[in-house]
């Protein structure tokens, strides 16, 4: 397979093989010396296109690589300087944890130096080391005096106080102290998480013959391995066919590492998408932030969002004090507390860094409802906090807060489902309430139907309405049977003329047990399915089928009867045995089978199971 460089380049010797990888970008104005120091330090050619060696400016991300003094490697992007190449600078910048900025010693902090730091800025670079360069070119003053403002410009951004080396790729001045100097910086960064879901930016894509797709990027979190399935943006999959790692094979690649993916698959990927763990990730096309930047420049409504190496259009909504909601032409992978910025093309400046705080918003669907937001966002620190998510979520599946970012908070109070305590507490007085008014206003059928509670509840699952009723659920007064809820203490009220009706039927039923009333007859007394419903759930009397009703009891009986036949017994012999009708006997044998009093030996045969289970 081929590596992310597919260029001449001198003999690299440094050994890169064990220990870490870390991964540092370049940034500076153009010609200032980025790709001309890359080259000094790792003995790389880092312009891969003939154009960009030809006029001796990067247009496209390179890379090369060296050995830190402690044996682990370094990998270096390097970015464009030109203003017209900004957008490529972020996609190799974006997924980057540390930066080498370049100021050249004679022609000191330029336009684009300043653009490049607002860049960092943004994006809240805390890891950096100022490369003074072309110092054979300046006299000792000039040198002290670029070093001094680079420094204190450095110093008003998130980056703070970092270290500087005077050095000279054309000479080798210097270089000893860089390396060293890069050696620090990258000792200090903060240890990936290997385990943590994969999100790979691509920052290249290109068609190897006889291969298929490659990729590369940054691996900033997550391990990659050759047979790895990885989603791709358009919900297709690929899986990994290869990975090469600083032009070597690899079986896997753990963070933070520049990785090539060779990738099979259905699927479809391009420069500024990601790959991605499959079923850990939503992406999202509207998102709320916090804006850093100066509080008085309202950001433009329409900008463009830097995020990864992704560039995506997007139209910007104000909504408080330093924040707003973003509206993007193209959903991407985000999450709650990822950091990007907003830039402005048109004015060549970044408008704003941002924090990600909510990648699954609430719709403006009512007057106020911005302001409201305005207000609940003002709270919000960008950290994911699962308890505090849950808290203003109420509901959410334990899997969509996973993708989102936010670490669940506890275990599901059904299936995949998380509830606030205080609002599942508030669900089950609710539930208690619409159960109890229920059997007010119809005490004849008392039950209220699951699906009619959770419409009432506004719940998204019916299984948080059985959860609800559970016993375990806080004591909860309710039993929960046959799709309905009652109240524990609860029985359905039969009305006067119900009761008398029953009283008949019993009359009825003395001298023949088993020959059920007929539709006429319950017509008579005024017994509706829905009355003979209530009577059978007060438990006066027994439903064997529809508008099929005998006494409490009597499908034992009937059972203990069948029982004094010689096994097996057909349907007309236990017809006759009972003194009934094929109106009652059919639905009552279905309903002794249902119970595990008989059992089918064929199509038109049954025996009674025994006292100990045995047919």
């Amino acid at each position: 397979m081929h590596t992310e460089q597919t260029r001449t380049e001198k003999t690299h010797t440094a050994k890169t093989r064990t220990g870490n990888m870390h991964v540092v970008a370049t940034a500076g104005h153009v010609d200032h010396g980025k790709s001309a120091l890359v080259r000094a330090l790792t003995g790389m050619e880092p312009d891969r296109l003939d154009e960009e060696r030809r006029r001796g400016l990067t247009i496209e991300l390179g890379f090369a690589w060296t050995a830190a003094p402690d044996g682990d490697a370094i990998a270096f992007v390097d970015v464009p300087g030109h203003e017209r190449l900004v957008t490529t600078m972020l996609a190799g910048v974006g997924p980057v944890p540390a930066v080498l900025f370049v100021v050249a010693a004679d022609q000191g902090w330029q336009r684009q130096s300043d653009e490049h730091l607002a860049v960092l800025d943004a994006l809240g670079v805390r890891h950096a080391l100022l490369a003074v360069t072309r110092c054979d070119l300046a006299d000792a003053a000039t040198i002290r005096r670029t070093r001094a403002d680079a420094l204190a410009r450095i110093a008003a951004t998130s980056a703070g106080d970092v270290e500087a080396v005077e050095v000279s790729a054309a000479t080798g001045a210097g270089l000893d102290g860089l390396r060293a100097a890069l050696g620090k910086l990258t000792a200090g960064l903060p240890a990936p998480d290997p385990d943590a879901d994969v999100r790979l930016w691509t920052d290249r894509v290109f068609t190897v013959r006889g291969r298929g797709t490659v990729v590369t990027g940054t691996l900033g979190a997550g391990t990659v391995r050759v047979g790895d399935r990885l989603a791709a943006p358009d919900g297709g999959t690929f899986r990994v066919r290869g990975l090469q790692c600083l032009k070597e094979d690899r079986r896997e690649v753990a963070a933070v590492a520049r990785v090539a993916v060779n990738l099979h698959g259905d699927g479809e990927i391009g420069r500024g998408e990601a790959l991605l763990t499959p079923g850990r990730w939503r992406t999202a096309d509207v998102v709320d932030v916090r804006l850093r930047g100066d509080p008085a420049d309202e950001p433009p409504a329409r900008l463009t969002l830097h995020a990864g190496s992704a560039a995506v259009p997007v139209h910007v909504r104000p909504l408080g004090a330093g924040t707003a909601r973003l509206k993007l032409r193209r959903a991407l992978p985000l999450r709650v507390g990822d950091v990007a910025l907003l830039r402005d093309p048109g004015r060549h400046r970044v408008a704003a860094g941002i924090t990600i705080l909510d990648v699954r918003p609430p719709p403006f669907d009512r007057r106020g409802a911005a302001a409201a937001r305005a207000r609940e966002l003002a709270s919000l620190t960008g950290r994911p906090d699962g308890a505090a998510e849950l808290r203003r979520r109420k509901l959410v599946r334990r899997a969509d807060l996973v993708a989102m970012g936010v670490p669940p908070p506890g275990d599901p109070v059904a299936g995949d489902w998380l509830a606030d305590p205080g609002h599942w507490a508030e669900l089950r007085r609710r539930l208690v309430a619409a159960v109890e008014d229920r059997a007010r206003r119809d005490p004849a059928d008392p039950g209220l139907p699951a699906e009619a509670a959770r419409r009432a509840l506004g719940l998204p699952d019916r299984a948080l309405v059985e959860a609800l009723a559970a016993p375990a659920a806080g004591g909860t007064p309710l039993r929960y049977r046959d799709g309905r809820l009652y109240g524990r203490d609860t029985a359905p009220e039969l009305p006067g003329h119900v009761r008398e009706a029953v009283e008949a039927i019993r009359r009825d039923l003395a001298a023949a047990p088993f020959r059920a009333p007929d539709a006429g007859r319950l017509a008579e007394l005024g017994l509706t399915p829905k009355l003979l419903a209530a009577a059978a759930a007060a438990g006066v009397l027994l439903r064997i089928g529809d508008g099929v009703v005998l006494l409490p009891g009597d499908d034992a009986r009937a059972a203990a009867r069948l029982a004094e036949l010689d096994p097996p017994f057909t349907l007309a012999e236990a017809r006759r045995a009972l003194g009934t009708t094929r109106r009652t006997a059919v639905p009552l044998l279905e309903h002794l089978d249902a119970r595990g009093y008989t059992v089918r030996v064929d199509d038109l045969r049954r025996r009674c199971r025994e006292p100990g289970g045995t047919a």
